[in-house]
């Protein structure tokens, strides 16, 4: 090998490692939301969510709490999740909107207080869209819906729920 194509090949091979290394940047964003899950009857929920994630795909860990119904007929238990979600979302938003779909799944509590065996812990399903509309700076806008599949001995499944919440982009 002649000395002009060694020094070809380590250029070359230089370019090639800063284009690998040069990742897209990651961001991470934080949301607290409130909201209503339908199922069986209409009761309010709140939680939290951070997440992360490159140009089109991110991650995040979602937790979420329901408030029990005893008032109506059908009962309707307190409902903890914690949820592990993947995210696909536009790369970049559209008229003000970052749309995006996410999947995930992870841990359910059901408590009915009525009932001495009233509490079930089990795993879980969760698929959904949403938007995350840009107001101020770093300041969005989140509205999101989800469709959790409650595995084991879950009272009501699928349960619905659609919330919205200020989300934070850092």
């Amino acid at each position: 090998m002649r000395f002009s194509d060694s020094r070809h090949l380590t250029r070359l091979a230089l370019a090639a490692s800063a284009i690998l290394l040069m990742a897209a940047p990651a961001f991470a964003d934080l949301t607290a939301f409130v909201g209503r899950t339908a199922t069986p009857t209409s009761r309010n929920a709140k939680g939290l969510a951070v997440g992360t994630g490159l140009l089109i795909v991110g991650f995040e860990f979602e937790f979420s709490s329901t408030d029990e119904d005893l008032t109506s007929a059908a009962r309707a238990p307190a409902l903890t999740t914690y949820m592990f979600n993947g995210l696909v979302q536009t790369p970049f938003p559209i008229a003000r909107m970052q749309f995006y779909g996410t999947i995930g799944g992870g841990v359910y509590h059901e408590t009915l207080s009525t009932e001495p065996a009233g509490d079930h812990t089990n795993f879980g399903t969760n698929i959904g869209g949403g938007a995350k509309i840009s107001l101020a700076g770093p300041l969005r806008l989140r509205v999101d819906y989800r469709v959790f599949t409650l595995r084991g001995n879950a009272r009501h499944t699928p349960v619905q729920r659609v919330y919205a919440g200020i989300n934070l982009k850092f």
